[in-house]
């Protein structure tokens, strides 16, 4: 198959997830074009193969305006019909307001640039990842190209304001759509007439080649953890570390490497300050996937206190290195990680249970910690497998396809 790939930002450090299915796609012999709205921040420029996928994605929004706006209306002049049926798909779809209507027509410019682009490669289906703005894009230019177009739908930000997003009418245009957990499959179920459940597919994430089919390595003895994720408030990590400095202050001792960046990060490095955590809390910034392993393999346990998720990729990533996981009790995660048998599940913002699980997997044997880490392994070949989730994926793709 001819495949082509949309999100609104790729490649950067923490869509493993989709360049997982990316290059498994392309290993199977399939050709995968990959466009992004827009190009990642410097930063997130981590290591050679988000470098790669970086220098072969089409990035729309780096096309001059001009090339955009002549897209646009070449398509009009093509097919007058199908730009005047895409125009009201655009209107239907619209957040409501002023500047809803300004986007929608910003997003229908861009379909017809990637209209375009689908058809001179002849691509046979477009994907996208993470339905929200650049889902309208897809949904647009499959609408302008005739090129059928699929989704996967993460969470859980859309589910906060399905309406505004057109969830609804993005499932029901769509080939199929991906849910990545039952719990995602769902919330898309509240949204959509009876007809078009049967569009909603569950394909879990998966880890990638380095973390597959490796032997652990021992759980240190030294109360290292690490926590690896975007930095900002939906992820919790304000509690996170409040229960450290808890937890410090009764006379625990422990060393937390948090990997990741963002908007918090500001009044992070500030409670750190005035908790005088600076021996215990260490902000290492965005890291490459070779360094986000060493730092799950030098940890005793993964931590993730957020608010709301998906499914975070690295969750799998730790289990799949035999490290438990500790996590909020949110979404999907209750899906993968099992309390008692490999990691914690905690209340969202909860500090007193976090600080109480803190205790616990410090405290605790690397035995009982080899142990839960041997379930965790286990669990994630068996649900999250590379081969078996890919094996759904492209027979739904190959079915668009026809």
């Amino acid at each position: 198959m001819h495949i082509a790939y949309i999100t609104s930002v790729y490649a950067r450090a923490s869509d493993t997830f989709i360049r997982n299915e990316v290059l498994a796609l392309r290993q199977r012999g399939h050709t995968v074009d990959t466009f992004s709205i827009r190009r990642a921040e410097a930063e997130q420029e981590v290591d050679q193969e988000v470098s790669q996928e970086q220098a072969s994605t089409d990035y729309i929004l780096r096309q001059p305006p001009l090339t955009l706006l002549t897209a646009a209306l070449r398509e009009t002049l093509r097919s007058p019909g199908r730009m005047l049926a895409t125009a009201r798909l655009a209107w239907r779809t619209r957040a409501l307001g002023v500047r809803g209507t300004l986007l929608q027509l910003a997003y229908l410019v861009e379909a017809a640039y990637l209209a375009g682009r689908l058809r001179a490669r002849g691509v046979q289906v477009l994907h996208n990842h993470v339905a929200e703005n650049s889902a309208n894009v897809a949904m647009l230019a499959s609408c302008l190209s005739g090129v059928p177009f699929s989704m996967t739908v993460h969470g859980p930000g859309i589910f906060y304001d399905p309406r505004k997003w057109a969830l609804a009418e993005k499932i029901h245009q769509s080939a199929f759509t991906v849910c990545i957990t039952h719990f995602c499959k769902s919330q898309c179920m509240v949204f959509v007439p009876p007809a078009d459940i049967a569009k909603l597919h569950v394909v879990r994430c998966s880890v990638g080649a380095p973390f597959r089919a490796v032997e652990p390595l021992p759980i240190p003895a030294a109360p290292q953890l690490v926590c690896i994720g975007r930095l900002c408030p939906e992820k919790g990590m304000l509690v996170l570390i409040e229960a450290v400095a808890r937890y410090v202050a009764g006379g625990g001792r422990c060393l937390l490497n948090i990997v990741g960046d963002g908007p918090s990060r500001q009044l992070m490095e500030q409670m750190i300050a005035r908790h005088g955590l600076q021996d215990s809390v260490k902000l290492l910034g965005w890291q490459g996937s070779t360094v986000v392993r060493q730092q799950i393999e030098q940890s005793r346990a993964l931590i993730l206190p957020s608010f709301a998720e998906g499914l975070p990729i690295v969750v799998m990533e730790a289990l799949a290195l035999g490290r438990p996981v500790i996590s909020s009790r949110v979404n999907g995660i209750p899906e993968l990680v099992v309390s008692g048998r490999n990691g914690w599940l905690t209340t969202p913002s909860a500090v007193d249970e976090l600080v109480a699980v803190l205790a616990q997997v410090c405290s605790a044997s690397p035995e009982e910690l080899q142990q839960m880490g041997r379930h965790g392994v286990d669990d994630v070949r068996r649900l999250h497998h590379l081969d078996t989730e890919i094996d759904k994926l492209e027979a739904l793709l190959a079915s668009a396809a026809r």
